[in-house]
């Protein structure tokens, strides 16, 4: 059922610009939350595992796969649940609670090194979050209307990216100047801001029934995803989102061990007053640090998102996330298979459009087809699509990258099979470090040794013996191409389900 016109609650309030004042404060809040958590996800994936970051903490690819896992389950999977909850209980109450829960993580995470004590860190991380993500979202759908819906969520999208945007740039300064720990801590600060932003708004009423206990939500939430169209649209979405993340969560990692932005780091020297920290020294010459590359994400969307928005407003949701969902694979591919920055960058334009068209859309489209007094249950099962693909993408991510596409361990395996006097590897991870006679931490330093080459000729030497762009990247993208033919079909059974064909 959709919410074609105002209800007598939200007609009451203050508008601004076409929407609720209490609409403004929501998104506001969602800055600060996003700017708190991209400050910290554009650069984890270096302190998790970079194998030559002097200060990270050097786990391997597959504990990286297991953290995100851990992630994915509790901040995308567990709002499946606490989205009734926040219909039940009132969207500020969770709020309130996920703030907390937020704060707490990120000071754990900058406190915290041992692999049992991160991973808790970020399992009280991800729940708070996954109160966030309905009690938000939930409290926002109750503030657009089907004519202002396209437009609402595509401003809520901007605005999720302007912090985004800025995140990334506050952690390349943070990083290099002051260390990890300033990072994290900035990251909790800024998120306790929202305390004070819980002051600005009124609660808006769900419409749930307030009696049901907290076992009886959970029944209910069940009973809903019983409905297999509904199942079958969270699957293919799932698949799509899994190639997304990966392309988020394994670019850090890939960027720093591959790509060459000599071009793009000559490009930023010649802009008149650009920082100086945008550019950094490195074995293989004057590099552009990850988080500011991929950054161009988050900044196409914050300056193209609403006109995008805009032109779309009268595309249906499923034709808008069809289109998005090949601009975005082909996005991904040219931005895996190259270790050039510029043509990186070309990548990220493609998969920034793509995302424009479908990651707005998929909270559109369930918030246009969601019953009455059920907004933030169904706002909350839009996280199963991220929370699938993430924790199987991570754990996939984990195993590929971990046996076909990080430096450090294709230098080990260099070591052990390509260089005079080598032999004797099993061909199992684990016999690496035996085999190759060094630690995974310094292999490549040691294969520059054996080799006699310098760090960009040592680079260029596994990049064409192991080719890791193919390896890493094509099973990835096959998945994008799946879920593009599957949300074809899905949308065709569409035309005959009225309340499912929006």
């Amino acid at each position: 059922m959709t919410n074609d016109t105002p209800s007598a609650d939200m007609a009451g309030r203050a508008r601004m610009l076409g929407f609720t004042r209490d609409y403004w404060m929501l998104n506001s809040i969602e800055m600060f939350e996003r700017l708190a958590y991209y400050l910290v996800r554009s650069v984890v994936a270096i302190y998790i595992m970079q194998a030559d970051e002097t200060h990270g903490l050097h786990f391997t690819a597959a504990q990286k796969g297991t953290i995100y896992s851990l992630w994915f389950v509790f901040q995308s999977l567990l709002p499946t649940f606490t989205g009734g909850f926040a219909d039940r209980y009132g969207y500020k109450k969770m709020l309130t609670l996920a703030i907390t829960l937020n704060v707490a993580g990120y000071i754990m995470m900058g406190t915290l090194t041992s692999y049992a004590g991160f991973s808790a860190a970020i399992i009280v991380l991800a729940t708070g979050s996954a109160f966030f993500k309905p009690s938000l979202q939930g409290s926002l759908a109750h503030n657009v209307s089907d004519k202002n819906s396209s437009l609402g969520w595509g401003i809520f999208y901007w605005v999720v990216n302007i912090g985004a945007f800025i995140g990334p740039l506050l952690a390349n300064w943070l990083r290099f100047d002051f260390g990890w720990q300033a990072v994290f801590f900035t990251s909790a600060g800024f998120m306790a801001l929202n305390y004070f932003m819980l002051f600005t708004f009124r609660d808006f009423e769900s419409g749930a029934d307030k009696t049901d206990g907290p076992v009886k939500v959970f029944l209910r939430t069940i009973k809903n995803l019983s409905d297999l169209r509904l199942v079958a649209w969270l699957l293919i979405m799932s698949c799509f989102w899994l190639m997304m993340y990966t392309l988020w969560d394994l670019q850090p990692n890939f960027l720093t061990d591959w790509n060459d932005s000599g071009d793009v780091a000559a490009f930023i020297r010649s802009i008149p007053f650009a920082p100086a920290g945008w550019v950094i020294e490195t074995e293989r010459g004057i590099m552009v640090p990850q988080e500011l590359l991929m950054n161009l994400n988050a900044a196409m969307i914050v300056i193209f998102m609403v006109p995008v928005s805009w032109f779309v407003r009268k595309l249906k949701t499923l034709e808008s996330m069809i289109i998005g969902m090949g601009m975005a694979t082909v996005g991904v591919l040219v931005a895996g298979f190259t270790n050039v920055g510029f043509v990186f960058l070309a990548g990220v334009v493609g998969f920034s459009l793509g995302e424009m068209l479908t990651g707005p859309k998929k909270n559109e489209y369930l918030g246009l087809i969601s019953p009455p007094g059920k907004k933030g249950q169904y706002l909350g099962y839009v996280n199963i699509p991220v929370g699938i693909g993430g924790l199987v993408g991570s754990k996939l991510q984990g195993f590929v990258y971990g046996n076909w596409g990080e430096k450090a361990v294709l230098a080990q395996k260099y070591l052990a099979t390509e260089v005079p006097g080598a032999g004797g590897w099993d061909g199992e991870l684990a016999s690496l470090d035996a085999a190759s006679g060094v630690v995974r931490p310094d292999a490549f330093a040691r294969l520059m040794e054996v080799t006699n080459l310098d760090a960009m000729a040592a680079t260029d030497l596994l990049w064409n013996h192991y080719s890791p762009q193919y390896a890493v990247w094509i099973p990835f993208a096959c998945i994008g191409v799946a879920a593009i033919i599957a949300l074809v079909a899905f949308a065709r059974a569409a035309r005959n389900w009225g309340n499912m064909n929006a």
